[in-house]
């Protein structure tokens, strides 16, 4: 993967990017999806976050490399710290990392955020805390999707402020839109997730060791979940 040929799973986000956006790229890592949708004219301007110095190094090689440091701003920062009022930003994209760490980095650079942004997440794992996050914020999710790349499933959550919004707590767990299109992606990532569950119970149920009652009734109340979803 470079700035000329992107992975399916950053190829799906860069999708999500409306044209004419003023994007922050949180952990842009090398930079390569700002560079890669502003040489293909889709934004304006873009902001390469990163928190590490290595990363931030590489991203700033590359900007550099493509002849765009008048259009690509890379700042060393922790999460929307690399976001200052004046950049104007209209859409926010964070790839790549747990969700528990993607809703973190929204909790705390909550002072950054407008509201007027659209965010475009993905998240690897950790998807029903990061839904109660928008939910809890008025974030509504307006887009989803789930792809498999490399043996694993990544899901794009896109998001946009709009006042009070509720997901139940099945919403949450899956995805209130993939709940609705049950792409073949997500029931195959649901059968998988189904049998481990089950797998989990039953040796939870040989275990010698007392595992907390109320662990072993989540993981049986998320499989009847599941269960039900494929019936």
């Amino acid at each position: 993967m470079n700035e000329h040929t992107l992975s399916l799973r950053l190829e799906r986000v860069a999708a999500n990017v409306p044209h004419g956006a003023r994007l922050a790229d949180i952990g842009s890592d090398h930079a390569y999806l700002p560079v890669a949708l502003m040489r293909r004219g889709v934004i304006a301007a873009a902001v390469a976050g990163e928190v590490a110095t290595t990363p931030f190094h590489a991203a700033q090689r590359t900007v550099r490399d493509n002849g765009l440091e008048q259009h690509i701003t890379v700042r060393l920062a922790d999460g929307l710290a690399a976001i200052e009022a004046a950049d104007g930003i209209t859409a926010i994209s964070v790839c790549g990392m747990g969700g528990e760490t993607i809703r973190d980095i929204l909790e705390s650079g909550k002072a950054h955020l407008s509201g007027q942004e659209r965010l475009v997440l993905q998240p690897n794992g950790g998807e029903q805390p990061l839904r109660q996050w928008l939910m809890d914020n008025g974030y509504s999710i307006s887009s989803e999707e789930l792809l498999r790349e490399n043996r694993f499933y990544y899901e794009i959550i896109v998001a946009e402020r709009a006042g009070p919004v509720v997901y139940s707590a099945e919403q949450l767990y899956f995805g209130p839109l993939q709940m609705q299109a049950r792409s073949p992606a997500f029931i195959a990532k649901w059968q998988r997730m189904l049998h481990q569950k089950q797998k989990t119970l039953a040796s939870l149920e040989r275990a010698r060791q007392a595992v907390p009652e109320d662990k072993v009734q989540e993981i049986a109340r998320q499989a009847g979940w599941i269960a039900q979803l494929l019936a």
